[in-house]
């Protein structure tokens, strides 16, 4: 797990050494352990190092094999691997390094662009060709690895952090209008390839950009997440099913064990994180290491579930550590939360993950993690909803969808009113080929798009602000893909992620399958008040505020008014969305 970056001109000029090293100054905390910058004409390439695999200097980057006239930075883990370095020996192809980095060069010079078919991991890379001059970006298939890029003046750069960009300057901070049409619809999530800042844009998921030595650029999508109908699939039955899925569990658990370093859980208490310490454990994990988070209970609301997660602890016998966060610390940590954002995020989430990653950072480097059971398997509520739906669309955006076009009508300034990107959006991906069960619709709508820029991107900058590697097997490819083949009707059947749950039922304690699920909200956050109130009120009312122009004051004054009064379908804070906006402009931009 890395930070990368990069510049490539196409005009002649020399790339700018000084914006590599201000990008990968700012990108450290992704790689505290070593880092260097390799130039070569055209072309400059930066990188942040964070020990995983092979802890030797041999696998240092940036990487160049001189013999293969070929060069890489790289971030992310591929799981794979030894499996792949044991077929490129056998075509006669000879290793200096013993980890990931170097299996992606040789497998980029045995079988071109299409490498990436074979790879199982998370990863976004930039490969060039000496000789030719060629450079390819890649991004994983669920994104669960961020690479960013900004357009300049003869010539692209790239990051792993928008900020990073940032500090490399030239880039063009004026706000996107569609960006800020899905920001305010889809609670911070903004799709690939838009960024809010108009500068500066983000390579999707499952795709490879491959630029030439002119600057000519081709974009290709690898991978689609598709849902199919076959007969002996929906003929199965639920119970052939669970066996099935708790195999591949099984190997997607025991595929992000490959490390050299000791891989520890983040074991929340509840069933997704449960099942894979259990897994873990039956995998053979000696002194697992596991950690939870819990707050302060706030109006009768509980605050944690040590309770659960202890359960699970002794089961398996982990070496299990409480982490307690007094809300007073929530508050005063929050703008290293904001800081460390690549992008404004509104989830409560992200400064108990910011938290919970520091003190998992001081015992572990390499952690698994559950999220994306809920979008893979489907665990929330609005599923239900869409499967008896007349106007599934219509339906799922009065579920998800934060306000709808005239009250975003309302919000932004005329500059930005627009069109409904939201609205369009959600109706395009609903009528895309590749699922045709309004469930399986919703379900590859948020496990592709909204999964990878709210939980899966909230998770890689909290932890990565540490230098903590976080894991997710439950987006292993070949289990999302196992899970988009079982009827919806398996899924939603428990109420909720039934097939799941029932796999789980042969691998961890009952009780904590049937029982309500947690969620902890900061209520500082959802219902805003004191400081963080006062906060938010001096972003909105500042003068970098009113000379960007993004909101209406009059609707800004109707939500200072009564804060706690204008909440989300999704119970978030519809004044927090605005404040932390400004505050992440006001922080990263100006």
């Amino acid at each position: 797990m890395c930070g990368i970056a990069g510049e490539v001109r196409f005009d002649g000029q020399t790339p700018d050494l000084s914006a590599i090293s201000r990008m990968n100054e700012h990108q450290q905390r992704r790689g505290p352990d070593n880092g260097g910058v390799f130039a070569q004409g055209a072309q400059a390439w930066g990188h942040r190092r964070l020990k995983i695999m092979d802890l030797s200097e041999s696998a240092q980057q940036p990487m160049v094999d001189p013999q293969l006239g070929l060069g890489i930075v790289f971030n992310g883990a591929i799981y794979n691997h030894p499996e792949l370095r044991r077929e490129l020996e056998g075509k006669g192809y000879q290793f200096f390094s013993h980890g990931d980095t170097e299996v992606l060069l040789k497998a980029y010079h045995a079988w071109g662009p299409d490498f990436v078919q074979r790879l199982n991991g998370m990863f976004a890379f930039a490969l060039w060709e000496r000789d030719s001059g060629k450079v390819l970006l890649g991004r994983d298939r669920l994104g669960i690895k961020p690479l960013y890029y900004a357009e300049l003046p003869g010539g692209l750069r790239f990051a792993s952090s928008l900020p990073a960009l940032l500090k490399a300057g030239g880039v063009d901070t004026s706000i996107d209008p569609a960006a800020l049409n899905f920001y305010l619809s889809f609670h911070a999530v903004v799709p690939a390839p838009y960024t809010l800042l108009s500068g500066v844009r983000k390579l999707p998921p499952g795709t490879l950009m491959s630029i030439e030595a002119d600057g000519r650029r081709t974009e290709r999508s690898f991978w689609s997440l598709v849902y199919p109908q076959d007969a002996a699939d929906e003929n199965r039955s639920f119970e052939e099913w669970t066996e099935i899925l708790l195999d591949s569990l099984r190997g997607a658990v025991k595929r992000r064990l490959v490390a050299d370093v000791p891989v520890g859980a983040l074991l929340s208490g509840g069933v997704d994180s449960s099942l894979i310490v259990g897994l873990m454990s039956e995998a053979g994990v000696k002194d697992l290491r596991t950690y939870n988070v819990g707050f302060e209970d706030v109006g009768g609301e509980k605050g944690n579930e040590f309770e659960y997660a202890d359960i699970v602890a002794r089961e398996f016998g982990t070496i299990h550590e409480r982490i307690f966060v007094p809300e007073s610390e929530l508050l005063t940590r929050l703008p290293e939360a904001v800081d460390a954002m690549n992008e404004p995020m509104v989830s409560h989430d992200c400064i108990g993950f910011y938290l919970l990653s520091e003190a998992v950072s001081r015992h572990s480097k390499v952690v698994q993690s559950g999220q994306g059971a809920d979008e893979v398997f489907g665990g929330y509520h609005w599923y239900p909803k869409v499967a008896n739906s007349n106007d599934p669309v219509a339906d799922y955006l009065a579920a998800f969808r934060d306000r709808d076009f005239e009250e975003y009508s309302r919000v932004v300034s005329p500059a930005y009113q627009g069109v409904d990107c939201s609205g369009a959006f959600v109706a395009a991906s609903f009528n895309g080929p590749g699922a045709h069960d309004p469930v399986d619709k919703a379900l590859r709508l948020d496990t592709t798009i909204m999964l990878v820029d709210d939980p899966v991107k909230r998770v890689d900058n909290m932890t990565m602000a540490f230098g903590l590697e976080a894991r997710v097997p439950f987006l292993d490819h070949e289990l999302v893909e196992l899970a988009a083949r079982i009827p919806s009707r398996h899924k939603l059947s428990h109420g909720g992620k039934g097939v799941l749950k029932e796999a789980a039922r042969k691998v961890i304690p009952s009780a904590v399958i049937d029982r309500p699920k947690g969620y902890f909200p900061v209520p500082a956050l959802k219902y805003l008040q004191g400081p963080v109130l006062e906060r938010v009120r001096d972003s909105l009312s500042s003068r970098s505020a009113r000379e960007r122009g993004l909101f209406r004051k009059d609707y800004v004054d109707t939500l200072l008014a009564d804060p706690m009064a204008h909440i989300t379908p999704l119970r978030g804070s519809k004044l927090w969305q605005l404040g932390l906006l400004e505050w992440w402009l006001q922080t990263h931009v100006s």
